[in-house]
């Protein structure tokens, strides 16, 4: 009897990603998926993490990067790809940005980020979905990002153009144009908002000084008295571990540094939206030193004990802003930092400009307007409210203010020019308001308003 000999079974060996791109998948996919926030899950995954210091820079990049420029590795992957890429698997299209971002945006070489992406599809996506991951990333590798960017600036429309190119919203650009009024300002901005800071350190008067922070090893502030920018990992510096100092985008200490020199003659503050802490933690320090009453407040639980760790003491409340008025307390000076769309710190946390949309800005305004309303109820007479934005949206700052002054007429706007630093009142001064902007200042867009109550 004659056997036939039967066709040998392809072998699959088992899928080998690195640790890097795994967490970083996990991480990416998070965000994308289920609402995570990366500046909050990056850091706690890789502190769990056995990455060496290597890949815990490769992994950050690739997870910042990717969530950064999503839009435009979504257009060339599009090109790419024989089906809608809008219809493609969503697990799926977070693995092929994580190559995109390899091919295009880091020094890996082709062959590496082709081959280690695949073998990550492999593992999260199945060996079906892996194939056609493996098919598309070679097929968009056989081009440049400079011929891509080539074709991308053939489009005619400016707004799609320009979405692509920089890989940000149509809607976002537009409110940037609003208050820029410049299309060539707006794409530094965009250009701005693509590249990651690095950490700003800040210290706080009575625990420690800016000099301290430079005697770590970090380089002074070019407008805070308090901060400086630090090229390391911020946890490994003693100033840090022992809460003596903290860290803090150079923009929200001259939020606080303005507001408590306004504010400097009142005998009471309060933070009225004080969660994680940053602002709270600096202006208590001051206000300590200066022998002034604080008072912090914020109606998350649990991001009140993150203030209760940096106020030293001060008391801090958990109520709705809105519902201020129920502590029956009269205050001489309230900064709101109030919840708003945070277009203004785009570099830092990138996955909000593909999460916020125009609904949301409209559901913020009738909300910052509440608070506002709320502040103002219980201040002193010839108190101050300071109203601050990370958002340099019209809709959350100029219109909110004037807004509030016809609401208000014991209100008046109070011009803050005199205490802002001699640097920064040639570009960040708008009609009296602290006005900073990333491509300018290399800050977050902050917006600070200061109202008086009239006597």
């Amino acid at each position: 009897m004659k056997f036939l000999n039967k066709p040998a079974r392809k072998s699959f060996s088992s899928p080998k990603p690195d640790a890097a791109r795994l967490l970083a998948y996990d991480v990416l996919h998070e965000v994308n998926r289920n609402g995570g926030y990366s500046n909050l899950l990056l850091p706690k995954i890789l502190t769990k993490s056995q990455l060496d210091d290597r890949d815990k820079g490769f992994a950050t990049e690739l997870v910042y990067g990717t969530l950064r420029m999503q839009g435009r590795h979504d257009w060339i992957l599009a090109q790419a790809s024989d089906r809608p890429w809008n219809e493609v698997d969503p697990a799926l299209v977070d693995v092929a940005r994580l190559g995109a971002h390899q091919l295009f945006e880091m020094r890996v070489p082709t062959h590496a980020a082709v081959s280690a992406t695949v073998e990550l599809g492999r593992k999260v996506l199945g060996e079906s979905k892996a194939s056609f991951l493996n098919a598309i990333l070679r097929k968009i590798s056989q081009k440049t990002l400079e011929e891509y960017i080539s074709e991308i600036m053939l489009i005619e429309d400016d707004f799609e153009r320009i979405s692509i190119l920089y890989s940000h919203p149509q809607w976002i650009i537009g409110a940037y144009l609003d208050q820029l009024g410049n299309l060539e300002e707006v794409q530094e901005l965009l250009k701005a908002n693509n590249i990651g800071p690095k950490p700003t350190l800040v210290s706080w008067p009575g625990l420690s000084t800016q000099n301290d922070l430079v005697e770590v090893g970090a380089t002074a502030t070019t407008y805070s008295p308090y901060g400086a920018v630090f090229d390391g990992a911020p946890a490994s510096l003693d100033l840090i571990t022992q809460r003596k100092a903290g860290v803090q985008d150079e923009g929200s200490q001259l939020v606080a540094h303005v507001f408590s020199q306004v504010a400097a003659e009142q005998d009471s503050w309060l933070d009225l939206c004080a969660g994680p802490g940053g602002k709270a933690a600096l202006l208590s320090a001051i206000a300590k030193s200066t022998s002034v009453e604080f008072t912090a407040n914020e109606i998350s639980e649990v991001r009140a004990k993150l203030v209760r760790q940096v106020v030293q003491g001060a008391e801090v409340t958990t109520i709705d802003a809105r519902d201020l008025s129920i502590l029956g307390k009269k205050y001489g000076a309230i900064l709101a930092d109030v919840p708003c769309t945070g277009l203004g710190a785009l570099r830092r946390r990138p996955e909000v400009r593909w999460r916020r949309t125009v609904a949301d800005l409209k559901s913020l305004v009738v909300l910052q307007e509440e608070i506002i309303d709320a502040a103002i109820d219980c201040l002193k007479p010839g108190g101050v409210l300071g109203y601050a934005t990370c958002s340099p949206h019209l809709s959350e700052t100029r219109i909110a203010v004037s807004e509030s002054l016809k609401r208000h007429p014991d209100m008046e706007l109070v011009d803050l020019t005199p205490f802002i630093d001699s640097k920064l009142r040639a570009n960040a001064v708008d009609r009296g308001a602290l006005t900073l902007w990333t491509h300018r200042h290399n800050t977050d867009a902050m917006f600070l308003s200061v109202l008086r109550k009239k006597n």
